[in-house]
């Protein structure tokens, strides 16, 4: 059955042997696309739900794969706006995206292998960061750490893997006449994506029992996941 599996193909723009021009146009088009699909809402409406008032008045949050750090201005202006303080921590694989960064915090690292303490962070998300990971033992790792240098919440969110959210990105990518190496890469984005059974499975081996996994308009997947007081 169509996309039953998910794809082992890399993607163009992970290479290492892409450019810096490539990387900046490449970047440039991600922020686009992510403005137009409201990129931070999930975080927006789930942060405040699983911290309490008090937490979220004034945190500290680390963003795993935060790329040039869109997401977390652009959460810190949106926690501003009511008068709460949420200050990030971005981390990348990519040094070309930690550069280009202008967040004074950030970090060049591994999602399988975060460089701070036990309980270092308020919250810790991702977003459309798990599908680059080559396999499920990393994917598990990933979970773990994430948990581990959380002292309050855990949310993740990527790309579900389905024909319907393909079939969308296709049309959307289209219609912003999007440069072919960046639509060929979205699209493969999806078909590395993830279903809810296995991220439950995933969670489980990671040892997050009481994580929740749950897809919303066919396009997400996010797994929560709460610090044991």
């Amino acid at each position: 059955m169509f996309l039953s599996e998910r794809s082992a193909q890399a993607e163009y723009f992970d290479a290492p042997e892409r450019t810096a021009s490539e990387l900046r146009a490449h970047y440039a088009w991600l922020q686009r696309i992510n403005r137009i699909t409201r990129f931070e809402r999930p975080f927006r409406v789930w942060l405040p739900r699983l911290l309490p008032e008090s937490t979220c008045r004034s945190m500290s949050v680390l963003d795993i794969g935060a790329g040039e750090g869109e997401l977390g201005r652009t959460l810190t202006a949106w926690a501003a706006g009511r008068g709460w303080e949420w200050r990030f921590t971005d981390l990348d694989l990519s040094a070309h995206a930690c550069n280009r960064n202008p967040n004074l915090r950030v970090t060049v690292g591994s999602a399988t292998l975060l460089p701070f303490p036990d309980g270092h962070f308020d919250a810790v998300i991702a977003s459309t960061m798990t599908h680059h990971l080559g396999s499920e033992e990393d994917v598990v790792r990933h979970f773990q750490e994430a948990a581990r240098v959380s002292r309050g919440a855990v949310l993740i969110c990527d790309m579900q893997r389905s024909v319907l959210f393909l079939a969308m990105l296709w049309a959307l990518l289209r219609a912003c006449r999007a440069p072919r190496e960046f639509r060929n890469d979205g699209l493969l984005s999806v078909r590395r994506g993830w279903r809810a059974a296995e991220w439950r499975r995933l969670a489980k081996e990671a040892g997050l029992d009481s994580a929740r996994v749950w897809t919303e308009h066919s396009a997400h997947i996010l797994l929560s996941y709460r610090r044991p007081s």
